[in-house]
């Protein structure tokens, strides 16, 4: 495979810290709640995503931030220092959106956000390493982004290859935490292609869930509706809302090969969705 063929299906296939994966972190409803998000497993273990005083919770637009992040890193060789740096406009580009002064805006708020945001562990967040851990961390240790002079937008005109149209350059720093569990391959692996293809915030939330089933050598996965409302997570809490939220995300998941089927039971009073698991992508 030459070196251009690795750099292309590195593109394809996006590693994510399997832990993470696995408990809730953004926002994907409209609803103004922008309190903090809270999950329990069950067994004592608690997770909590805090916003900055002032600031929302992480939502649709930061999901997608969050993925090409990772991508971007991974494509760079997975640097020690956890350090990735780019261009704002070719960093919007990647991800499918428009680029103008508000996207622009907008990526440099979602930054900052995920540096922000404090996610707190207690007991339920496994670290390859150390098992499962109490501990506080952001997604992003570190943001930097650099306005460039107007001078220098003019000299770039010189250079056939630069972008002239970069207003700014980013560089950041994902949590060392994370990074442990990238390096000692506590992953799942997603589909770039099939990520983007999904035109639902929910639906491309869900994809990343099944993908920890699918790591747990799960073929099939049943899972509680409660307990998935709160993964993904959902503000709705009546099984017929939630139903009406999933079901559109289950038919985009089926009809791009993530799924085989989904289907919502109800047995006595409580109401479970089964998921068979389809193929990954070759």
């Amino acid at each position: 495979m030459t070196v251009a063929a690795r750099r292309r299906a590195v593109s394809r296939a996006v590693r994510l810290d399997r832990s993470l994966e696995a408990l809730p972190l953004f926002r994907l409803s409209d609803s103004a709640d922008d309190g903090v998000i809270t999950y329990s497993d069950g067994s004592g273990g608690r997770w909590r995503v805090i916003p900055s005083p002032g600031d929302r919770l992480p939502g649709t637009f930061d999901q997608d931030v969050y993925v090409e992040l990772l991508r971007r890193f991974q494509e760079a060789g997975d640097p020690a220092d956890g350090a990735i740096t780019f261009t704002l406009h070719a960093f919007l580009r990647a991800m499918g959106r428009r680029v103008d002064g508000r996207t622009y805006e907008q990526l440099r708020g979602s930054l900052g956000r995920l540096e922000r945001t404090t996610l707190e562990s207690t007991g339920i967040y496994e670290s390859a390493s150390n098992g499962r851990q109490d501990l506080r961390f952001s997604l992003l240790s570190s943001v930097a982004v650099e306005r460039r002079r107007s001078l220098d937008r003019d000299q770039l005109q010189l250079f056939s290859t630069i972008n002239t149209g970069e207003p700014g350059v980013a560089r950041v720093v994902l949590a060392a935490v994370m990074r442990e569990n990238l390096a000692a391959n506590h992953t799942i692996s997603i589909s770039a292609t099939r990520y983007w293809s999904l035109g639902s915030p929910v639906a491309r939330r869900l994809y990343r869930l099944v993908e920890v089933a699918r790591a747990d050598g799960r073929l099939t996965w049943r899972v509680g509706l409660d307990q998935l409302a709160q993964q993904l997570p959902l503000a709705q809490r009546y099984p017929s809302h939630l139903q009406r939220v999933l079901q559109p995300a289950h038919d985009m998941l089926v009809a791009q090969g993530v799924l085989r089927n989904a289907a919502v039971r109800q047995h006595q009073r409580d109401w479970f969705v089964d998921y068979m698991l389809g193929s990954r992508p070759a």
